[in-house]
């Protein structure tokens, strides 16, 4: 036992909802191609797997070239929009997220990580703007790992910070996250507040579901205490 707790959060739909822009740029980049733009609640289903894979569950019928020509078209969209809106420094962190990540590491012996779809530049962006830099020990981002629900980027939060599965919890808003996590061994905590229906949480076997950040502390308690 090394004694350390693990949180490890999820980023967009999570701490962050950054939905519109995701939202804006796929709707450009299926633009670009003449595509028809997929429904709203579509493409929310797809956030959190890595851009190759979601796009591919968008447009499953049509060949790689496509889906990665999309893809880097997303990519483009994603960055001008930033240019002239801020990006990630005008998509609000949720409720009560800051008080929730400052408040777990001020307690001896936690430690936080990171494990989101984004690619690490938009992570970078993300924490640049919300000032997050100080409070994570441990980041991983899609173009360093398998798509969610690889255990992957679970698994070198672990190596990276010594904590053991037993203590380490997934905080997640999809069912890619708790699977995830289950498949990493680690207790999983889904939030409704995000992009996938809080039954579809259940059904994946997240341990616990919270309905807002004034209910994390207490859920991670929980499950840390089960150990």
């Amino acid at each position: 036992m090394s004694g350390t707790r693990l949180a490890v959060f999820d980023m967009d739909g999570t701490l962050m909802d950054s939905q519109d822009f995701i939202v804006q740029a796929m709707e450009g980049a299926f633009a670009r191609y003449s595509l028809p733009a997929p429904a709203r609640a579509d493409i929310l289903s797809i956030v959190g797997l890595s851009l190759f894979e979601a796009v591919a569950r968008l447009i499953p019928d049509h060949p790689d070239d496509l889906i990665l020509q999309v893809s880097e078209a997303y990519k483009a969209c994603f960055i001008a929009q930033r240019a002239q809106t801020g990006g990630e420094a005008s998509a609000p962190l949720y409720p009560g997220a800051r008080a929730v990540i400052e408040a777990l590491a001020a307690r001896r012996g936690v430690l936080l990580g990171v494990a989101t779809g984004k690619a690490r530049r938009g992570l970078d962006h993300a924490f640049a703007a919300h000032g997050l830099d100080p409070f994570f020990s441990t980041r991983q981002t899609a173009d360093h790992h398998p798509s969610k629900p690889h255990p992957s980027m679970v698994l070198s939060c672990l190596n990276e910070t010594g904590a053991d599965k037993s203590d380490t919890v997934m905080i997640g808003d999809t069912t890619f996250d708790i699977e995830m996590g289950r498949a990493a061994g680690v207790h999983t905590l889904g939030v409704t507040w995000g992009y996938h229906p809080t039954d579809d949480l259940r059904a994946a076997g997240a341990d616990l579901l919270v309905d807002g950040f004034d209910a994390v502390l207490s859920a991670l308690d929980e499950l840390w205490e089960r150990t």
